[in-house]
């Protein structure tokens, strides 16, 4: 259900918890009036007016105060839904103009490297996507040599291995989702060649999600295999919390805190996600410096063309 259907809900019942319990008061005044006689009804009629004013008060008080009940808990409800809301973060590479920072990207593929391939695929990059942008081609290249890929028929008709080149995918950790899920207790890492565009505030989630772990809060309890996140739909996540200081060794001398590894990490992700963007941002300003141009020409020549026709004077002589 959503946020809004649960908004428009709660209204609704608020309007009718205010409608009986103000009939209920008209009717209660009129019970208690009625059984005197008519001299002593309109003697009192200034007090059980003033009463029934302080009920419908009370009535009204009462309602907001149950309104802002509900609210707290269709929020708290939404919360353990969809997770908690997580903050927006200055990412370097989100200005009109703005680039990635490709050292970034290199040590966030050394954090998917040694942290995150052991559990989750790339399934859509390959190796050579990887040149040019965080290593050179011979060291992509020895990266690729490492790994062994199942190639084949040969001419006998048998499969062989081979070392890796640049057009070979990252390897997956798994041969199958169902082994990818008898090895995580039953939950399915996520391939993440398109994470940050698969989930709602992709960047930002992913972030939050890394770094989001703590101990849960006091009456949560979280069964066994899951871990507390919450960032995370439902606040329980099978998944452990991957990122710790010094958990990586970066090649740059960057000290490899936790939020270091998040934030290469995203960067990384978000370059596979998105690895057309540099080259779409720069496309874009020439397209509209030539449009500029082209804009600034059009109206000086309708001034030019059009100045004259526009600014001549005609003259009919009726007379003749």
């Amino acid at each position: 259900m959503s946020l809004g259907k649960k908004i428009r809900i709660g209204f609704d019942g608020f309007g009718r918890i205010n409608r009986f319990i103000t009939g209920a008061a008209g009717q209660r005044n009129h019970s208690k009036f009625s059984s005197r006689n008519d001299a002593l009804k309109h003697g009192l009629d200034g007090l059980g007016s003033a009463g029934s004013k302080s009920f419908r008060a009370l009535a009204v008080i009462g309602a907001g105060v149950s309104g802002l009940l509900s609210f707290a808990t269709i929020a708290y409800s939404d919360e353990a839904e969809h997770g908690l809301e997580c903050p927006s973060y200055p990412w370097p590479h989100e200005g009109i103009l703005s680039s990635y920072d490709h050292a970034s990207i290199r040590r966030g593929h050394q954090v998917y490297q040694q942290v995150c391939a052991s559990c989750h695929s790339m399934s859509l990059i390959s190796y050579r996507d990887l040149v040019g942008v965080a290593y050179t081609e011979e060291e992509t290249k020895a990266m690729a040599a490492e790994i062994e890929v199942v190639d084949g028929p040969n001419d006998e008709g048998e499969m062989f291995t081979r070392p890796g080149k640049l057009s070979d995918r990252f390897p997956q950790p798994y041969a199958n989702e169902a082994a990818a899920r008898f090895a995580n207790g039953g939950a399915y890492p996520p391939d993440l060649s398109l994470i940050t565009k698969a989930r709602h505030n992709g960047q930002n989630y992913v972030f939050a999600l890394l770094t989001g772990y703590r101990d849960p809060p006091a009456g949560v309890s979280i069964r066994e295999g899951l871990h507390y996140n919450p960032y995370f739909p439902g606040g329980a996540i099978a998944m452990p919390k991957m990122l710790n200081d010094g958990a990586v060794e970066y090649e740059d001398g960057t000290p490899a805190t936790e939020a270091q590894m998040g934030k290469d990490v995203v960067s990384f992700l978000s370059w596979a996600a998105e690895p057309e963007m540099e080259e779409r941002k720069l496309m874009g300003f020439k397209w509209i410096f030539v449009l500029s141009l082209a804009l600034l020409q059009a109206a000086y020549y309708r001034r030019l063309r059009w100045s004259v026709l526009k600014s001549r004077k005609l003259v009919l002589d009726v007379v003749n």
